[in-house]
């Protein structure tokens, strides 16, 4: 297993230094060079996992995805010797970990860095240390789990069903509710606290800005029932964890329940316990608005324990074929992202529409900026100015322009100089004008900035020419590699 581990580990190390980065990834490249307790948008962890990375394999695609294969391997051991310390006369460590890499939640997002990635890496520590607990008894255990919990809060705010999870085992299982007396259990709890504080304070300082704008992505978009956004969650889960993975998880999960109404299995709780509140949060959430397909990857590690230790002898003949699969199209996600062999349409492609052209869009950029004269490059979309801070000639300043910048200790434009004339380069997607006084159009010969890969077109973009002023609304100058 370690010698496979460490060839996947390796091809992942060499897709990720491969393949061109997405806007989000280049967003948190620059929270990583703007270290600070919070952002708008999650908690900071993925900035520290940019931040080590960079410091070990420089500021490019494999710097900035290097801590990701690393860290999917330290947890795909750590899930394996879990199931193994939970269920020591099946031993299912080496399937659960077979599974849990054949989806494409691990396989393609174990590469990409999003604050998805450190919370399932500390999210199977946790579920790791949990499993310790419950086989040792040796309550020591807590403190582990509630550090790996308040770090996988570090990570995202979805963590939080992690206590829920514990919570419902300790409830639930009569054998676990020894460990309410025990002074450990309570000290785990005050240090996953501590570990979570400063995201706490750094919010606080800030209106509340994290908090606000994620628990506004709770609860229902539509007026009331709708199946529509349900359907989306299954399909998009089947999907994501490929169908045989999806189906033997979901059975695992529904014969892990049996065992424990009917026998007390209190490992099997402990499994359930991880899974089926998330699931039900989820499910709930699909009747009256959209769930984003990685949400829910941090249910897939306890369910793919389940799905090995509980799977009946007749869909136990499906994990090799599921295995198979996942590895299949993995590999070929692999291949289309890196060297696009085959020329798809954006709507057929999502990796186009994300990772395409972003070297050639630039180039572009930056020879319309020498046409023009401008002195800086400007975007709204901070995606795109993260992009073009990554890409764009040493000495050439970008600017961004979005309200979000204004949490971050960035310098603004006005120390530019006044009255210094920049590009403005905006996505023909947007519908309005760009919000900076007095842009003017810029004409060209060619009509618009096309971003396309092998001919493919990406996306187009309109460019406008702007000036620094002393009433500019919020923007900053990003950071350069």
């Amino acid at each position: 297993m370690i010698w496979a581990l460490a060839a996947l580990t390796a091809l992942r190390l060499l897709v990720a230094g491969a393949t061109p980065l997405a806007p989000d990834e280049a967003y948190y490249w620059v929270w990583s060079r703007v270290l600070q307790p919070g952002y708008l948008d999650h908690p900071p962890m993925v900035a520290f996992f940019i931040r080590a990375g960079t410091l070990l394999g420089g500021e490019g695609a494999f710097g900035i995805r290097l801590m990701g294969p690393l860290s999917i391997a330290l947890a795909t051991v750590l899930l394996a010797r879990a199931a193994d310390a939970l269920f020591p006369d099946r031993r299912p460590g080496l399937w659960a970990a077979l599974l849990f890499n054949a989806t494409l939640l691990v396989g393609v997002g174990g590469i990409l860095m999003t604050p998805d990635l450190p919370l399932l890496v500390f999210w199977v520590a946790a579920l790791w240390a949990l499993a310790q607990v419950h086989a040792t008894q040796d309550g020591r255990w807590w403190l582990a789990f509630g550090l790996f919990s308040g770090l996988a809060l570090v990570s995202k705010y979805t963590a939080g069903l992690l206590g829920i999870g514990a919570i419902a085992w300790l409830l639930a299982c009569r054998g676990a509710w020894h460990w309410w007396r025990d002074w450990r259990l309570w000290a785990g709890g005050v240090l996953a606290a501590a570990v979570f504080a400063p995201v706490v304070v750094w919010n606080a300082a800030h209106g509340w800005a994290s908090f606000v704008k994620q628990g506004g992505r709770a609860g229902a978009d539509t007026g009331g029932f709708t199946l529509r956004f349900l359907g989306e969650l299954i399909a998009g889960q089947a999907g994501l964890a490929t169908p045989l993975v999806f189906i033997l998880c979901i059975t695992g999960t529904a014969l892990a329940l049996v065992a424990w109404v009917r026998r007390g299995d209190a490992a099997a709780a402990l499994l359930a316990a991880l899974v089926v509140p998330g699931a039900a949060l989820f499910t709930w959430q699909a009747t009256g608005s959209r769930v984003q397909g990685n949400w829910p990857a941090i249910l897939y590690p306890a369910a793919c324990i389940l799905a090995a230790a509980f799977i009946t002898p007749g869909l136990a003949r499906l994990r090799r074929p599921a295995v198979a699969l996942g590895a299949a199209l993995a590999l070929a996600a692999y291949i289309q992202a890196a060297l696009a062999p085959i020329a798809l349409p954006r709507r057929l492609d999502p990796t186009l529409a994300r990772l395409g052209g972003w070297d050639d869009f630039a180039a572009l950029v930056e020879r319309e900026r020498a046409r023009t004269g401008a002195g800086f490059v400007a975007a709204e979309e901070y995606g795109l100015a993260a992009q073009l801070a990554l890409r764009l000639p040493p000495g050439v300043p970008v600017v961004a322009l979005n309200p979000r910048w204004d949490l971050f200790d960035l310098p603004r434009p006005q120390s530019l100089g006044p009255a210094v004339t920049g590009l403005l380069v905006q996505s023909e997607r947007r519908d309005s004008v760009p919000d900076w006084p007095e842009a003017e159009p810029v004409q060209r010969a060619e009509g618009s900035l096309v971003r396309a890969r092998g001919g493919v077109e990406a996306e187009r973009y309109r460019a406008f020419r702007v000036t620094t002023r002393a009433d500019l609304p919020a923007a900053a100058i990003m950071p350069r590699p």
